[in-house]
């Protein structure tokens, strides 16, 4: 252990004073946050209202959150640097007021394509704004209070989870003053608005000491190369993996290399490079680049998918279905408040939180192999808050462990690029669990039905029909549940069920039979759906954990504490 030679006293007055309105500061940040993951989710629960009303096709919905998700991915990088070349609250500034103005575009919209250009508006803003925060909690805080302030992070991203789709269902259907989904966009007038009045009496002025210009072709390049990758991840999906989607993320490598050898070049010739290359000598940056993709992909994927289960496959209404993660987010804060009672264990702390996350998981699993369909949300209870609490422990050291050792002059470099991972990783893990998950469905939900098939044969034959009529309508609840299980659009009736109401009123011969033969098929097929999309979902839970063990082989590759001299008092 080396020491510095320098008493306490004579250290205390070399060190600056941390910012004066630093906790305020911060929740000025998470308010920033909030309002980018509040909407990135909200057209997943509105996006039929606004379709209802405005039209379009059936990938109007998908296109909603694909423009969102897509021009922040391509975004973020440039926004993080635009912070050390303009002054990060500066640009934080620019991009809540752009954010604002295009959530009242998104409310005012007429036409979908004039909604998706509104949010294409808000996650260039979007962009600009969000990697600023992070670079500023790291000029703002001490040492000592750094995991704090960037474990709060965990916290607010599990309540916005479960926060925003509970809003969202509750602003639509209340329809207040007649404005429908509109709400959901013009409750950001006043968050936004709040925002930008906090940052301009709490969030500090600073950017790098040293001038710098913005690298131009390296933004173009990196854009480029962000859009070659998020767009088949985001888009593939709905348009049944064709072999562009994998030759643009082959393409997307190859803009990469090419981006990473420019910014190389620029840095040796003396230029200001979008990225700074020195980051990836750091063993916690560059660690954590590849734990937070590894993570990211795992927990965003899992949150989709256990929507999907919950609202579609148990019918939980939105309302229903928030409520049931509610145990998460409370997991999650509790996990936070483990972790500063621990930190000084640094990334064992990480691997902690994996090793719980993981038992939660598997708990989920253990609940549905001895509950079956008819899980309640008390009963995922404990399940989901071990999971939150192992969360709330991962995430509280993780980004102090990876932003400590950068230097003033690549933190926006640094913030933005961290961002831009965590982005990609949420894309990749919703293509990823997904596709998984739905290519399961149909399989899962046909196989469910054919072994409803005895007992609907039987309440058939009470009616009075059997022969080929039965074999119709049995063969008829397969092929109507496996196309709804795998139907791109929800809203519209696959022609298969629509053969199958006319194949039952030919087979009733009297209105009691037919009221027997409608209760026959329609508990069948939700039977089917409920234990289809169940072996589905316990499939996917063995995937997550199987990430979460990839996450706590990864984090192996960050540093045992993000500085020196705590590495040195924990021994």
């Amino acid at each position: 252990m080396t020491t510095t030679g320098v008493a306490p006293a004579e250290a205390a007055t070399t060190e600056p004073a941390p910012y004066r309105w630093r906790w305020a500061a911060l929740f000025v940040i998470l308010a920033a946050e909030v309002m980018d993951l509040l909407d990135a989710m909200v057209t997943n629960i509105a996006g039929p209202s606004m379709r209802a009303d405005l039209g379009g096709g059936a990938n109007t919905i998908q296109w909603l959150g694909a423009a969102y998700t897509l021009s922040m991915a391509v975004g973020l990088i440039t926004g993080g640097r635009l912070g050390d070349i303009h002054g990060r609250k500066r640009m934080f500034l620019i991009g809540a007021v752009g954010f604002t103005a295009g959530s009242l575009l998104c409310a005012v919209a007429q036409s979908p394509e004039m909604l998706i250009s509104a949010r294409v508006v808000q996650g260039l803003f979007g962009a600009v704004m969000l990697p600023q925060g992070l670079g500023m909690i790291k000029e703002m805080f001490p040492p000592k209070e750094m995991q704090a302030a960037f474990g709060m992070f965990g916290p607010v991203m599990g309540l916005s989870a479960v926060g925003g789709p509970i809003l969202a269902g509750w602003l639509v259907e209340a329809d207040y003053f007649g404005t429908g989904w509109r709400m959901i966009f013009l409750i950001n007038l006043p968050l936004g608005l709040a925002a930008v009045l906090g940052a301009l009496r709490f969030l500090p002025d600073g950017r790098s000491p040293h001038p710098l210009k913005l690298d131009i072709p390296g933004m173009l390049l990196v854009s480029l190369a962000g859009l070659l990758v998020i767009f088949p991840l985001v888009q593939g999906r709905e348009y049944d993996w064709p072999l562009w989607t994998f030759a643009m993320i082959a393409a997307s490598a190859v803009v990469f290399a090419v981006f990473g050898w420019y910014e190389s070049r620029r840095s040796r010739a003396g230029g200001d490079p979008l990225v700074v290359p020195s980051l990836f000598r750091k063993r916690g940056f560059s660690g954590g680049m590849i734990v937070g993709l590894v993570f990211f992909s795992g927990m965003n994927g899992f949150m989709l998918v256990f929507n999907l289960y919950t609202q579609l496959g148990l019918g939980y209404s939105t309302l229903r279905a928030g409520l049931a993660m509610v145990p998460w987010s409370a997991g999650m804060i509790v996990g936070f408040g483990l972790a500063q009672a621990v930190k000084r264990f640094g990334r064992r702390v990480l691997h902690g939180g994996a090793l719980v996350m993981a038992s939660g998981v598997f708990g989920i699993w253990i609940t549905l192999e001895s509950v079956g369909t008819g899980v309640t949300p008390w009963q995922l209870t404990p399940a989901l808050l071990v999971t939150g609490i192992g969360m709330g422990l991962l995430m509280a050291p993780f980004f102090d462990i990876v932003l400590a050792g950068v230097e003033p002059h690549e933190t926006g470099s640094a913030s933005g690029t961290m961002t831009a991972v965590q982005q990609l990783g949420g894309a990749f893990g919703v293509a990823l669990l997904g596709t998984v998950f739905l290519g399961l469905l149909g399989g899962g939900v046909g196989s469910a039905a054919d072994d409803a098939a005895p007992a609907l044969r039987s309440r058939l034959a009470a009616v009075q029909i059997t022969g080929a009529a039965q074999d119709t309508l049995v063969r008829g609840v397969h092929d109507c549940t496996h196309d709804r299980a795998v139907a791109k659009d929800p809203a519209e009736t696959p022609a298969s069920c629509t053969r199958l109401e006319g194949d039952a009123r030919a087979a009733s011969t009297s209105p009691e039979a037919a009221a027997v033969v409608g209760k026959a098929l329609e508990g069948t097929g939700r039977t089917a759906f409920q234990e289809g999309f169940g072996s589905a979902m316990k499939t996917i839970l063995w995937v997550v954990d199987g990430m979460l063990l990839l996450t706590f082989l990864v984090a192996f590759l960050l540093p045992r504490k993000a500085r020196e001299d705590e590495d040195a008092l924990g021994h």
